[in-house]
């Protein structure tokens, strides 16, 4: 009888504990929080004020020379639904601040044309809202940020409402930083990065654009009342990573490595470090995923606890915007066309171990090796094309391998390497190749597959991820490319994609051509805007601090 009363109250008084301790870090948060506002209001008032300033020079220079800024952004404005009127006042009037998480905002990449294509749809939408980036570029101004912006991706931004402020503590996020326990170091150090960014300025909506779930979870406990936006390029982790450690090879980079002692202990992490992610992504007001793969997974981590916490929004699919437009206009596909095509095989992706390069020359080999009738005539002339960046020696002792592994195969002539193509050459590749290929196992887009797709090209790719449940999937009426799973399949895929009659392939081609319409700028802004609307909603509806 003692001890079950003992046991019953050593139970309570851990209870007593536990909640406590949660009001109490709740109430710290929050007291933190009007600290962080108090410090911060000079800066706010200051930035309102040279936004302000920027904006009547603005107006002053287009109204003196006779010039309108970008018609172009009535493509955007047209397609907004319709304004509410909150407190009286007109959503298009709402003038808040938003604030886009991003520490390597001037990286080039598919990432950062996400987030200059959503500040420009949220300029266009909301014209009196400043959007400020927060950043660790300190090598990059303002103008020259927005010069590569304009140049890399050709989108125009409206300076006076782009704000940068600069982060000191970047480093915190380098997976460099943390030899050992990365995923966990990483996200930690964002925790440093986002109070950096709150040190700067407290917004009054907060998104997170590169993945740092965690940053949302300290904005949530310091400032209650700000609206959480993610979005999500991929899941820090997923469950297919936890189900690699018992994978054969080529199921990613830690396929088998669950094995043994050290398999244990890096099992138990990453379900710790899952259960941590799960816990921090439950409660983000809206979330947005890059693709079907990467909702699925994020649903299956972050779900049962939004559940719980009774959010409002689903989690969503918004596909990111693609140069679809561009490639169309830049590469003809038609009857003509394909007379000045060759049997070339194209693989544009960075050397990188996950892109597994090895598989695509293993594959190659395979086909132009074989003894088969059909596939000795599809090999004829054939040739494959790897073009990638090269980001440092690591990259460039894969290169070195690779080239190896090329000459072992017996391919060396029939295989070319470039490595830090500029677009134009890129591009001229694109208009001239045959297929386009992907060898990654659970690519959690594809941005790639889909400029393949709008060149026209014919796609071999992993049957994974992104550009098997998204991209290259059937359309009007027919297939618009092949899956592959291993060097055999992969192969297969390659012969198949040579050997159609020349009405198929051109057939394909459209179809292609025809599917990544889904993926064009445009059709990015206008889901933007619907979801960027329920955090604007949700701001204005907000009790005041």
């Amino acid at each position: 009888m003692k001890l079950t009363a003992h046991i019953r109250n050593s139970l309570l008084a851990i209870l007593l504990t536990l909640l406590f301790g949660k009001w109490l870090a709740y109430s710290a948060g929050r007291a933190f929080g009007s600290y962080l506002r108090r410090k911060t209001a000079p800066r706010r008032k200051s930035i309102l004020t040279r936004v302000k300033i920027e904006e009547k020079a603005v107006e002053s220079f287009y109204r003196k020379n006779g010039k309108h800024e970008d018609e172009e952004w009535e493509k955007v404005e047209s397609h907004r639904p319709t304004s509410d009127i909150i407190g009286g006042q007109s959503d298009d009037d709402w003038e808040g601040i938003i604030g886009f998480f991003h520490p390597f905002c001037n990286a080039g990449g598919g990432g950062e044309r996400v987030l200059w294509a959503a500040i420009r749809a949220t300029q266009k939408r909301w014209p009196k809202a400043t959007c400020v980036v927060y950043t660790g570029d300190h090598d990059a101004t303002k103008p020259a940020i927005l010069e590569r912006v304009k140049n890399r991706f050709n989108i125009r931004l409206h300076p006076p409402t782009v704000v940068f402020l600069y982060l000191s503590t970047r480093h915190y996020v380098l997976s460099s930083t943390y030899p050992h326990f990365t995923l966990l170091g990483q996200s930690l150090g964002s925790l440093v990065l986002a109070y950096d960014a709150f040190s700067l300025l407290v917004p009054d909506i907060f998104i997170d654009t590169m993945g740092y779930a965690f940053t949302l979870a300290l904005c949530r406990l310091f400032f209650p009342r700000i609206p959480t936006g993610a979005y999500v390029h991929y899941p820090t982790i997923s469950t297919d990573m936890l189900g690699s450690l018992d994978a054969e090879a080529g199921k990613g980079l830690n396929a088998g490595a669950g094995k043994g002692l050290r398999g244990t202990v890096k099992r138990w992490y990453w379900h710790a470090f899952a259960w941590m992610y799960s816990w921090v992504g439950g409660d983000v007001d809206v979330v947005m995923t890059n693709s079907s793969w990467t909702q699925a997974h994020i649903k299956h981590l972050w779900g049962p606890k939004r559940i719980r916490r009774q959010k409002k929004y689903g989690i969503e699919v918004l596909f990111p915007p693609v140069a679809v437009e561009e490639l169309e206009q830049a590469i003809e596909v038609s009857e003509a066309s394909e007379a000045r095509r060759e049997k070339a095989l194209l693989y544009v992706a960075q050397f990188r171990p996950e892109k597994n390069h090895p598989l695509i020359l293993r594959a190659f080999a395979q086909m132009l090796h074989s003894s088969s009738d059909s596939a000795s005539k599809a090999s004829e002339g054939a040739k494959l094309v790897l073009i990638g960046s090269v980001r440092d020696s690591e990259d460039a002792t894969r290169v070195y391998n690779l080239r190896l592994l090329a000459h072992e195969l017996k391919l060396r002539e029939s295989v070319q390497f470039l490595c830090d193509a500029p677009w134009s050459e890129i591009l001229d590749w694109l208009r001239r190749s045959w297929v386009g290929v992907n060898g990654m196992w659970n690519e959690h887009f594809g941005i790639g597959v889909v400029e393949y797709q709008a060149a026209g090209l014919v796609s071999v790719v992993n049957d994974s991820g992104g550009p098997k449940a998204d991209i290259v999937i059937d359309w009007a009426g027919g297939p618009t490319g092949f899956h592959a799973s291993d060097e055999s399949e992969f192969a297969e895929g390659f012969e198949k994609a040579l050997s159609m009659s020349a009405r198929e392939t051109l057939q394909m081609r459209h179809r292609a051509r025809s599917s990544a319409k889904r993926f064009t700028e445009e059709a990015f802004a206008k889901r933007w805007i619907i979801h960027m609307q329920k955090l604007v909603d949700m701001q204005s509806l907000a009790p005041k601090s």
